[in-house]
């Protein structure tokens, strides 16, 4: 949905279900992480065709989407516990590495897409950050980039990160990871007196986070939260499998949209570029997976997922529905947001002239 145009209640409904049967048919054919997939390549198929029921380009609203999101925060806090807390200690060679990583993939992946001659350079230098989307797309905007190009290459590296992720994993494991692959979501059964504290950590942590200006606010904000009333022993249970494959279905149609609109000439461009620029950084954070995982005693692929160039929301849902070491995923997330950014504008001035 463009800022120029309103919220058209039955084009919305067409476009979840639409998200919806898209979930459960790639259940069917079983697809890897098939409630997000499933929901993302149907809706930007639809959007890219340039299909209009109701004369509208398929739309799904931010806002409606950010109701969502605090489920996956509050999820992820839920796996909080004292020796999770103990082990984070382990992990400062990643977190140390991922601080190293950020600055020289962006710098590879500029110089290849750079290399190209395709963009503007700096187009090129702000479509490559490798975290922070929107603050990428108003720094390049400040700077003169091909907007619309700029804001296609930040989507389509979420996108191809997100379909090659699971898609890999599958291959590594021999069958469909994800919902479609069993793995169970709730930790325990939800008691009743388990709902409003989980409600409350949701709504508090989510307007705290965008108070506190923190990192995906909508996400870190109720992790925090979720994950102090669940060390405290005030809470037991998580939220429910059901309503985390709600809000995969509801990311995946949020991004699918994203493609209304495009010109696929420009489409073909972006996606190549975004194509090779993450394909450079997805060999990158192999690489550090392989180099790293013995030294913070945790699976090669939690690593692996650790340093993908998904975004922060995105990458801890793929970590929750894998079962892989959600709290370590997504603590090197929030931390490569703000270092993303910060080499951006440290380095705009000069990579990009």
């Amino acid at each position: 949905m463009t800022p120029r145009e309103s919220l058209h209640l039955p084009t919305l409904c067409v476009t979840v279900l639409l998200a919806a049967a898209g979930g459960m048919a790639a259940r069917l054919v079983h697809l890897p992480l098939p409630m997000l997939l499933g929901p993302l390549l149907v809706v930007a198929t639809v959007s890219l065709v340039g299909w209009r029921p109701f004369g509208r380009l398929p739309q799904f609203p931010m806002k409606l989407r950010n109701c969502f999101v605090p489920i996956v925060g509050v999820a992820i806090g839920a796996n909080f516990t004292p020796e999770i807390v103990r082990q984070a200690a382990q992990w400062w060679p990643s977190l140390l590495a991922i601080a190293l990583f950020i600055p020289t993939a962006h710098y590879v992946c500029f110089r290849a897409v750079k290399a190209t001659g395709l963009i503007d350079p700096v187009t090129a230098f702000f479509g490559t950050a490798p975290g922070g989307l929107i603050d990428a797309v108003q720094m390049g905007e400040d700077k003169g980039a091909d907007v619309p190009m700029l804001t296609m290459l930040q989507f389509l590296r979420l996108i191809v990160t997100i379909v090659t992720v699971p898609v890999f994993f599958s291959v590594m494991v021999g069958h469909a990871v994800g919902s479609s692959g069993g793995a169970t979501l709730s930790h325990g059964p939800l008691a009743l007196t388990d709902i409003p504290w989980l409600v409350a950590a949701g709504v508090s942590g989510a307007l705290a986070g965008k108070w506190l200006k923190m990192p995906g606010a909508m996400v870190t904000g109720p992790l925090a939260v979720s994950a102090v009333v669940h060390l405290a022993g005030l809470v037991q249970g998580s939220p429910p499998t059901f309503l985390v494959n709600m809000t995969q279905v509801v990311i995946g149609a949020a991004l699918g949209v994203r493609f209304a609109g495009m010109e696929i000439r420009r489409f073909r461009l972006a996606i190549r570029l975004a194509a090779l620029s993450t394909g450079v950084s997805i060999t990158m954070a192999v690489l550090c997976a392989f180099a790293l995982y013995r030294f913070v005693d945790e699976p090669m692929a939690a690593v692996f997922l650790a340093f993908a160039p998904g975004g922060l929301t995105e990458m801890s849902l793929i970590a929750l529905s894998l079962q892989i070491s959600i709290v370590y995923v997504t603590a090197h997330h929030a931390l490569r947001i703000i270092l993303a950014v910060l080499v951006a504008r440290l380095l705009a001035d000069r990579l990009a002239r």
